[in-house]
């Protein structure tokens, strides 16, 4: 595999672009940042990303980390260098086509790490931000087998897991597994908006879990989603259909039918990688009734850790009439119960 040695610019010091960087840097690789943004630039220097790139500076690699709607732009600018290119764009298809014919396309291989937040800009970056995650890289027929590798190394380095596809089927996946979620998240958040407020006080993790990725930038999304316009139309007409065969189920009384629907939505949860990329295994899980005071939460967590019992999951919903929160801790099905016990050994209020 080639060797990753640096210098790697970074045009783009957002929060994707700036934990490329820390990452590099964790690494101990030179850094260059480019970004349109003062701000951008400054905030990222002072976390320790890299310094601003200057005339003559020649790196190794550059990653392109900006906004769909500059993808092509921007990788085009960066082949007129002599260094391989790449970008982490969330769609590979669109910005390959716009420079398959430029000189120096061999050393241009798409990638796009699965990892991000609803969070935006170089304050939320983070050199962890990859680790443990699926970095997908999607040479094209015209890539060096040499520009493919150092894109891999990149992965690599900033401790996410290679995944190699090609620029379609890419776009496919992540239709399916991001884009149609983010769109569907946002759909069931938007009938909150202007609901009474007697309604929203019943609102419990369920409809938080549901709703978590809806709160990013809809000027970002909105070029993501219109960057991938076809493979995302596709499952929406696929969704429409179950949605129809949902609403024709109620208003005819057809339980059977919705019960249908609902199974489908199972068998879907089933199918999601597991601990690892692991197939799924049974889980049980343990409430805890937790204190809203400084330290109760890490008490719950040491104690937890005595008990032996590996906690797959944690999530946390605030009790609305009582100053406690209840703790939900995910763990393999068959040591529910010991957990249970143990907690409760140590004065902890627990249910299943």
């Amino acid at each position: 595999m080639s060797e990753l040695t640096g210098p790697v610019e970074i045009v783009g010091a957002g929060l994707i672009g700036t934990s490329v960087a820390l990452a590099c840097r964790r690494a101990g690789l030179e850094v260059l940042l480019t970004d349109p943004s003062d701000d951008h630039l400054r905030t990222a220097s002072g976390l320790g990303a890299g310094r601003p790139s200057a005339p003559g500076d020649r790196p190794q690699l550059v990653v392109v980390a900006v906004p769909p709607d500059h993808l092509a732009e921007q990788i085009e600018r960066a082949l007129a260098r002599d260094a391989v290119v790449t970008d982490v764009g969330s769609v590979k298809a669109g910005p390959l086509a716009a420079v398959a014919d430029l000189p120096g396309v061999e050393r241009y291989v798409g990638s796009h790490p699965m990892a991000g937040s609803e969070r935006s800009g170089p304050l939320a970056a983070s050199a962890a931000l990859f680790d443990g995650r699926p970095w997908a890289v999607t040479p094209h027929a015209a890539s060096a087998s040499d520009a493919v590798a150092l894109v891999e190394a990149l992965a690599l380095l900033c401790g996410a897991v290679p995944v190699r596809l090609t620029p379609d089927e890419h776009d496919r996946a992540v239709a399916r597994t991001s884009h149609l979620p983010h769109l569907l998240a946002s759909l069931a958040a938007g009938v909150l908006a202007g609901a009474p407020a007697d309604h929203l006080a019943l609102s419990g993790q369920g409809v938080r879990d549901v709703t978590r990725v809806a709160a990013g930038d809809p000027a970002l999304y909105g070029q993501i989603v219109s960057a991938n316009a076809a493979a995302v139309g596709a499952l929406l007409g696929e969704v429409r259909g179950r949605l129809d065969a949902v609403i024709e189920a109620l208003a005819t009384g057809d339980r059977a039918g919705l019960e249908a629907v609902l199974g489908q939505g199972v068998s879907g949860t089933r199918a999601i990688p597991g601990k690892h990329g692991g197939p799924p295994r049974p889980t049980g899980a343990v409430f805890v009734a937790v204190p809203d005071h400084p330290g109760e939460l890490a008490r719950l967590f040491a104690d937890a850790g005595e008990s032996g019992v590996n906690i797959e999951d944690v999530r946390i919903d605030h009790d609305p009439g009582r100053p406690v929160g209840l703790v939900e801790l995910t763990v393999d099905v068959d040591r529910a119960e010991h957990l249970l016990g143990s907690l409760e050994s140590r004065g902890w209020v627990t249910h299943r």
